[in-house]
């Protein structure tokens, strides 16, 4: 295993947050968690995290004052960043033009231009060490535009697009980029979701207005009859990536108990191939290898 122990992950305060910290722990990862209001809403999920040991920063990844500060104190804390994990997220649920444009910037705030402000704040402190992993929890519904989740699914394809951009911009630095993409899961998440602020614009949509309340109980109805489906797959993606040799780990990482999951493989596969092509076509194959630490020391 990498010697890699540093983490630092957003969205800490449930959900995948909460899974993926345990797993940490119990490896032996040094871990800051970030979160918003940590000292309100939040102040029972931080000091349930500082009492197994996790330092807790507080972050609102939509504020780059906040960002940086947050991101300072977590490399004093730690000694360093090695791992950045963008797990923070926004969910919408809805008829797509019943949300109005600010909607669509708070979704995009936190989904995508959150994850840039914290690779920007972490990168400085990769590029120091000359190694790093990014690790951005994504959703299978970035590679399939499921209905009913207005700016959802785009927000998710454009994160998508920004950590695999970054996959061969840093490669050169020894930072690797990768993309773990969960399926339905029962978390707060669904209980959540940003709902349109003009439902009035679905008034006139017939029965298909009503498709995304009967489409959103149906998902929670399966959770229901699945009373042991449970979180695991996520943390096991994620140390299963932590697990493999720097310069080794796929783009992409599926990770579903239902059907979606073996639809989005073939698609995922057949990109990693266009891509491949796009790199030789204009001399770039080189920064799909990532520089490992032997590689570099021996410049």
């Amino acid at each position: 295993m990498d010697k890699q122990k540093n983490v630092l992950i957003t969205g800490a305060a449930g959900g995948f947050g909460t899974v993926i910290i345990g797993a940490l722990l119990a490896e032996g990862y040094h871990i800051t968690g970030a979160l918003r209001d940590a000292t309100g809403r939040n102040k029972q999920a931080a000091e349930q995290l500082q009492a197994k040991g996790v330092h807790v920063v507080e972050i609102d990844v939509t504020s780059d004052e906040s960002v940086a500060q947050g991101v300072r104190a977590a490399a004093e804390k730690m000694g360093g960043i090695d791992i950045l994990i963008n797990n923070a997220a926004l969910g919408a649920g809805g008829i797509q033009e019943a949300f109005t444009a600010d909607d669509w910037k708070k979704v995009f705030d936190v989904n995508v231009f959150g994850v840039q402000r914290m690779t920007r704040s972490v990168l400085p402190f990769m590029k120091q060490q000359q190694h790093g992993l990014l690790i951005l929890i994504s959703s299978l519904s970035a590679r399939l535009a499921v209905p009913f989740q207005g700016p959802y699914s785009p927000s998710k394809w454009a994160a998508e697009a920004l950590a695999e951009s970054y996959r061969t911009e840093v490669s050169n630095l020894g930072i690797e980029s990768c993309i773990i993409e969960p399926g339905a899961f029962p978390t707060q998440f669904i209980g959540s979701l940003l709902q349109p602020s003009e439902q009035e614009r679905a008034a006139d949509y017939g029965a298909t207005k009503d498709l995304p309340g009967a489409m959103l109980a149906s998902i929670e109805s399966v959770f229901e009859a699945n009373p042991d489906q449970s979180l695991d797959p996520i943390p096991a993606a994620v140390l299963k990536l932590l697990n493999m040799p720097q310069g080794t780990r796929p783009m992409r990482t599926e990770v579903d108990r239902m059907f979606m999951g073996d639809l989005v493989a073939p698609l995922n596969k057949q990109l990693a191939e266009a891509n491949e092509k796009v790199y030789e076509a204009f001399q770039l194959s080189h920064l799909t290898k990532v520089k490992t630490q032997d590689n570099l020391n021996n410049q």
